[in-house]
């Protein structure tokens, strides 16, 4: 009877420059007998000359190193390999360090505040999937990223605001609309108050700066 051959655990490389939390997340991956830490480097650039010489299957990558961005690491790793799983792992876990992460081709996200067992998670994530990219804010940071920027009106307020800057009065306005002079009032209140304008030069100032209206055209001569 042949004894049969177990399974090949997953090799890590640890790259963080504080050897407590190096320590810590070598802890996290022994307690799981699919990892096998196989090194650990304090810099980036120790982290790039480690991953060439022992090609891991993973590597946990810190955002800040003592010679450089670990997002330059990141980018350096997926160039010389598309298969090789990268978790980024940083204390600042904003959207600008989230879609870096992203566009440098790591395949996972992590912040330090997580607990270990997220970022065993990730990696086991990134050694299966190293070319999908998983996060636990992307949802919402994708729909920051894609939320249009300054206020947003309604058609009945765009028109409005097309009147303003016609000079019409509030009873032409009304009239244009066929509402009332207080429904019209209504409308411009709160129109001001989206564009943070107190009064109608102010409003035309701040539509034609975030482009909701179009600058006139320049006097012919």
């Amino acid at each position: 009877m042949t004894t049969p051959t177990p399974a090949a655990r997953t090799k890590v490389l640890l790259v963080d420059d504080h050897d407590l939390i190096r320590k810590g997340l070598r802890h996290a991956f022994e307690r799981d007998r699919q990892f096998e830490v196989v090194g650990e480097a304090a810099t980036a650039a120790e982290g790039v000359r480690q991953a060439g010489a022992l090609q891991p299957d993973v590597v946990i990558m810190d955002l800040r190193l003592p010679d450089g961005s670990g997002l330059e690491a990141t980018r350096a790793l997926r160039k010389s390999s598309a298969t090789m799983g990268i978790v980024v792992l940083t204390m600042y876990a904003g959207d600008d360090q989230l879609f870096g992460a992203l566009e440098a081709g790591a395949s996972a996200f992590v912040p330090k505040t997580a607990p270990a067992d997220e970022v065993v998670a990730a990696a086991r994530h990134a050694a299966s999937s190293p070319s999908a990219f998983t996060a636990a804010d992307l949802a919402e940071a994708m729909k920051r990223r894609l939320a249009p920027s300054g206020p947003q009106l309604s058609p009945r307020e765009g028109q409005v605001l097309r009147l303003l800057a016609d000079g019409m009065s509030v009873a032409g306005i009304a009239k244009q609309l066929f509402v009332s002079e207080s429904t019209a009032k209504t409308h411009i209140s709160k129109l001001y108050e989206k564009l943070g304008a107190a009064n109608r030069a102010q409003a035309l100032m701040t539509a034609l700066r975030l482009g909701l209206l179009e600058a006139p055209d320049a006097p012919k001569f």
